[in-house]
């Protein structure tokens, strides 16, 4: 355990619209790969603890689904319900925007951090993708302009361009007090759970528009035989025709979803991993609250 003599620890949520690189961010953040990513928004369903323990802080990063508008679904509901309860009770807040263009979801996660009194840091990200640099500083400016906030940042998660600023400027933030996690630890959330987050990765990454949106994996079987990790998944679609595109021609789909999806776990986990898959339907999962209760989508 860390020197505790003028330690800081606290909680830090990382909020936003979809897909502004929240995700991403977290895992630059810590080092290592703890939330999923994929060019699809909404990629991110549940709130995860990213910790991170440098020398006289401890980190809590709380990373968060996208705040978006489409309330029709109940796993909708779920995810904005999620990430704006993330921003209670919470010692910083870094709200990522990205690109030039402010949306109207840029807004409504504003919206909801004037009302807290939290510090909130503003983090442009992407700005290694813009084309014409001389148009940031203005516009930094102006983002600058819409609250009160303790930092304005411009960042590349992906490139890792000032995201130690970043870090430094939040241990500054969090209050003095005893690390919360075990030095080594750098997530909240279990193996298992990784586990499912890495198949549903795997398949956000590798079919359409619409499909991902439409499954979620449950872990049926996670566990140890000697140095082997044995894992039996289940992929939940919502109709016979997407069970069908899952599998692909001659089960070649769900064989290189499996296969990636092992190798992840292998990396991550550290050990050869036995994985198995099946494909089932289960209608209307998405917009049924018991369902998604049953599935693990909790209101954490």
């Amino acid at each position: 355990m860390p020197d505790q003599k003028n330690f800081r620890c606290g909680y830090v949520a990382i909020v936003g619209r979809p897909n502004v690189g929240k995700s991403t961010l977290l895992n630059r953040l810590i080092g290592q790969k703890i939330s999923i990513t994929s060019r699809k928004p909404q990629t991110t369903r549940h709130r995860i603890l990213g910790i991170k323990t440098v020398e006289g802080a401890q980190l809590v990063f709380v990373d968060t689904p996208g705040v978006h508008r489409d309330g029709k679904r109940a796993i909708n509901r779920h995810m904005n319900r999620t990430a704006l309860a993330a921003i209670q009770d919470v010692d910083a807040i870094v709200f990522v925007v990205d690109g030039l263009e402010w949306t109207d979801e840029d807004q409504l996660v504003l919206d909801a951090l004037k009302d807290v009194a939290t510090p909130v840091i503003l983090a442009l990200n992407k700005v290694d993708t813009l084309p014409q640099k001389e148009v940031l500083l203005p516009y930094l400016q102006q983002l600058g302009e819409k609250m009160q906030f303790a930092e304005v940042f411009p960042l590349s998660a992906q490139k890792g361009t000032n995201v130690d600023v970043l870090e430094n400027k939040l241990v500054e933030l969090l209050p003095e007090s005893e690390p919360i996690y075990a030095e080594d630890q750098v997530t909240d959330r279990s193996e298992r759970f990784l586990a499912a987050e890495f198949i549903r990765e795997k398949l956000m990454r590798s079919l359409g528009q619409e499909i991902p949106y439409a499954l979620t994996v449950e872990i049926e079987q996670f566990k140890m035989d000697g140095p082997l990790r044995r894992v039996a998944a289940v992929i939940f679609v919502e109709r016979e025709g997407q069970k069908r595109i899952v599998i692909g021609k001659a089960g070649q789909g769900l064989k290189e979803v499996g296969r990636q999806a092992r190798e992840q776990m292998e990396r991550t986990f550290g050990s050869k991993v036995f994985l198995e898959l099946w494909v089932k339907v289960r209608e209307g999962w998405s917009d049924d609250e018991r369902a998604l209760r049953s599935l693990g989508y909790t209101d954490e």
